[in-house]
């Protein structure tokens, strides 16, 4: 896995250079030096799996055939674009959530608004953030016939969480009223989870890449897009509860913002209920899948997701 991370990030440092010196665009030198610092604080952060999941899962879909160099740069590429999504989405996030100054960590470092100097030019860099992807797809993707398909993907992802997080803004209350039980539900907690959270744009859209990338019509594989979205609830209601009650150095970031209801939480019981429950309707319906490969990338993800690795 390690050596699997330095390759991926030596792809990272090919497509900024990329972006950093695209002739659509005159930088100065201080628009190119911003671009850079920007890109560098919100990209290449975390353990990267979303991204490197697309890697993994494209191997597994070509049954053990080695990756030729154009493969491995393209899977890599396909896997930065959803790296670069949850960059953008992280940076308006932080600032729609309205943090108090008491919670501006993400790993350790201060959100991108609160660096010294950026404030809300962060959204300008949000968008900046989105419209790389483009320019990603169409350099390394436009001669592909799934190019369409691409742009198709990562613009429902985008509407789907983005429609998610307006659920999110307006059922939650306001900075300091701490009082959710009148608004909350678990049926509203799974809707939010599912188009907002980590649900569509995690697990699926990781393995919808490589689909494609494989040749595959996503419309063929309807039952593997509703096997990824449950198990990306799954996923999301162990972090939730992790978030709740997991210390920050160990979580990676501070709690604050809109989650589910303490009080709700604290029901570690229904938590439990929840899982036992649907890890083995997961098991069954991948199991059921004819393709013996797609099982191997669904059993790949439902290992992640039990370990936490997600």
């Amino acid at each position: 896995m390690g050596d699997l991370r330095s390759r991926f990030l030596d792809v990272y440092s090919v497509l900024k250079s990329e972006l950093l010196h695209d002739p659509a665009f005159d930088f100065t030198v201080d628009s190119r030096q911003w671009v850079e610092r920007m890109l560098d604080h919100n990209v290449p952060r975390g353990k990267l799996n979303r991204g490197l999941c697309v890697i993994d899962s494209y191997k597994l879909l070509k049954e053990g055939k080695e990756l030729t160099d154009d493969e491995f740069f393209l899977a890599c590429a396909l896997g930065w674009c959803i790296e670069w999504l949850q960059a953008y989405f992280r940076v308006l996030d932080d600032i729609t959530d309205n943090i108090p100054e008491d919670a501006v960590k993400r790993r350790g470092q201060p959100c991108w608004f609160k660096q010294p100097k950026v404030g809300l030019i962060a959204a300008n860099d949000g968008t900046i953030l989105h419209n790389h992807i483009t320019r990603i797809l169409k350099k390394h993707f436009r001669e592909k016939p799934y190019y369409v398909d691409l742009l198709d993907l990562f613009n429902e992802m985008e509407f789907q969480t983005a429609s998610g997080k307006m659920t999110d803004l307006i059922t939650s209350t306001h900075v300091g009223e701490r009082d959710l039980s009148t608004k909350f539900s678990l049926p509203l907690h799974l809707r939010i989870v599912q188009y907002y959270k980590t649900t569509y744009h995690s697990p699926y859209l990781s393995v919808a890449c490589a689909l494609l990338m494989s040749g595959e019509n996503l419309e063929n594989h309807i039952s593997v897009k509703n096997i990824l979205v449950e198990m990306g609830i799954y996923f999301q209601v162990q972090d939730e509860y992790t978030d709740c009650f997991g210390a920050p150095e160990v979580v990676g970031k501070v709690r604050y913002g809109i989650i589910l209801n303490d009080s709700y939480m604290t029901q570690s019981g229904v938590v439990a209920e929840y899982e036992s429950e649907n890890y083995g309707k997961l098991v069954k319906s991948i199991e059921a899948h004819p393709s013996k490969a797609v099982q191997a990338v669904l059993k790949s993800f439902l290992t992640k997701v039990c370990n936490g690795h997600e």
